[in-house]
């Protein structure tokens, strides 16, 4: 499904005349159906690391190679028209913090994936519904704007609008670190579906029971000052 070959970014910092390489030569590969979670300190470019693949950075070399119904795919050379239409059909993307386009509801902003991907108003409404309800969110919420949420309910949209349809690739920042106990407890049953179905998922957790019974492989991002060494670890869940 994905193979990231001799991975590094480069940011170039202006004020300090100087690069900083957060890391450099990251190489993994992942199957369908598999789960590989990402560790390392902060700082040491989990987080940059799932936007490269997302497309979001550009890296400083090396390959992102994507498997998708129009064939294999490389993100690192693909342009901005490819990178919409990986985010429609085949990636996933789950960050930290909701950025909602303004005036726009809870439901309406669960149901835009849905909509994009040609499925009628009517079931768009009933399963983004579905996905927030799941979640915990309370139902009388649906209608209003996600700015007058709390930082956990508006996680909850974040994350009803990933899993509102499946995607073979999902990628998970950090997507639990504002839930309560029962959200959390949802996710992670919801991403055991997603495993047996086919689902390849990179994530970034920092509670080990969020992630029980998901993960195949670990992959260790170290920073030893000014350099980054990275390896592979097996793991059995």
């Amino acid at each position: 499904m994905l193979s990231v070959q001799g991975l590094s970014k480069t940011f170039r910092l202006h004020r300090l005349g100087r690069d900083l390489t957060l890391f450099a030569g990251v190489e993994f590969t992942l199957r369908r159906g598999e789960f590989l979670l990402l560790q390392g300190q902060n700082g040491v470019g989990k987080s940059s690391l799932l936007k490269c693949i997302y497309g979001t950075y550009r890296p400083s070399a090396g390959k992102i190679l994507l498997e998708t119904p129009k064939g294999l795919v490389d993100v690192v050379q693909s342009g901005p028209r490819t990178l919409l239409w990986l985010r429609r059909h085949v990636v996933g993307y789950v960050s930290q913090f909701l950025e909602p386009r303004p005036r726009t509801t809870v439901l309406e902003v669960v149901m835009e994936p849905l909509l994009e991907g040609g499925v009628g108003e009517g079931e768009a409404k009933r399963r983004a519904g579905q996905a927030l309800e799941a979640l915990g969110l309370d139902p009388r919420l649906f209608q209003v704007y996600p700015t007058s949420l709390s930082g956990g309910e508006r996680q909850k949209v974040n994350l009803a609008r990933a899993l509102v349809q499946t995607y073979p690739l999902l990628l998970l920042d950090e997507p639990t670190a504002s839930l309560d106990l029962g959200a959390r407890e949802a996710l992670r049953e919801r991403l055991l579906e997603l495993k047996v179905q086919g689902v390849a998922m990179v994530g970034v957790f920092h509670h080990p029971d969020d992630v029980r019974g998901l993960v195949d492989r670990q992959y260790l991002l170290v920073k030893e000052g000014d350099s980054v060494a990275v390896w592979s670890q097996a793991r059995s869940s």
